[in-house]
């Protein structure tokens, strides 16, 4: 069991056809969870493919501003970044506190107050404890609070990314000494997943094309490869 499990708040885990109490009646004007966030909203490739395609910026145009990258155990991802003076806020929150990429906002924001759990190559989610304040929240189906098109290809995808960068981690924790090697698997990894664009409508069949790439790369390095 995924040890982000120690914040669980009722005990259970839902799959995505399941009903959990997550809903805030759209917020009432609270951007409690779009505040002082940190480096936590981590941006994982669908997130950046729907961000450069909705705003029609490159990622490294997001990087001007928007986004930012940042180290997590050795690997180098990407997080949306919090300005502004007082408590900082998420650069896409408006002046009236509400979201302006909300269509298309990443996956860790449709996702709150649910967090995920990986197990054995199989994804379900729980509900974070006390993450947001909002008193009285009433009872939601996973799959309609997401709002994601074709669910079952995106928690294929989100399985497949979460292997991938814990293969990374765990890697990084074992050879740390091996600074030109994690360099240049960090390197090869941005341009993979991040930097190089992600053209047409079929996001999945890229991503799955680019995972391949990848896994190659790796072996080649003499990681990942099956005995």
């Amino acid at each position: 069991m995924n040890k982000d499990l120690l914040g669980i708040s009722d005990g259970k885990l839902y799959g995505n056809n399941d009903m959990a109490k997550v809903s805030c009646q759209d917020c009432k004007g609270c951007s409690s969870c779009c505040q002082d966030m940190g480096d936590s909203i981590w941006l994982d490739p669908y997130d950046i493919y729907q961000l450069t395609k909705n705003l029609g910026k490159s990622v490294e145009e997001l990087l001007t501003k928007e986004v930012e990258l940042h180290v997590e155990d050795g690997l180098i991802l990407l997080n949306l970044k919090m300005t502004g003076e007082g408590v900082p806020s998420c650069s896409f929150l408006n002046e009236e506190g509400r979201c302006s990429i909300h269509a298309f906002r990443p996956g860790y924001c449709r996702l709150f107050p649910l967090g995920r759990n990986y197990d054995e190559g199989k994804l379900t989610y729980f509900v974070l404890k006390d993450a947001c304040p909002a008193p009285n929240k009433s009872k939601v189906k996973i799959n309609k609070w997401l709002g994601v098109p074709n669910l079952k290809s995106y928690e294929r995808f989100l399985v497949e990314w979460h292997v991938i960068t814990k293969t990374l981690r765990e890697f990084f924790a074992e050879n740390g000494e091996e600074e030109s090697v994690i360099k240049a698997i960090n390197m090869k990894f941005l341009q993979i997943f991040y930097l190089t664009p992600y053209q047409g409508d079929d996001f999945y069949e890229m991503f799955f094309k680019r995972t391949k790439e990848m896994k190659l790369f790796l072996e080649s390095l003499g990681i990942g490869r099956q005995s």
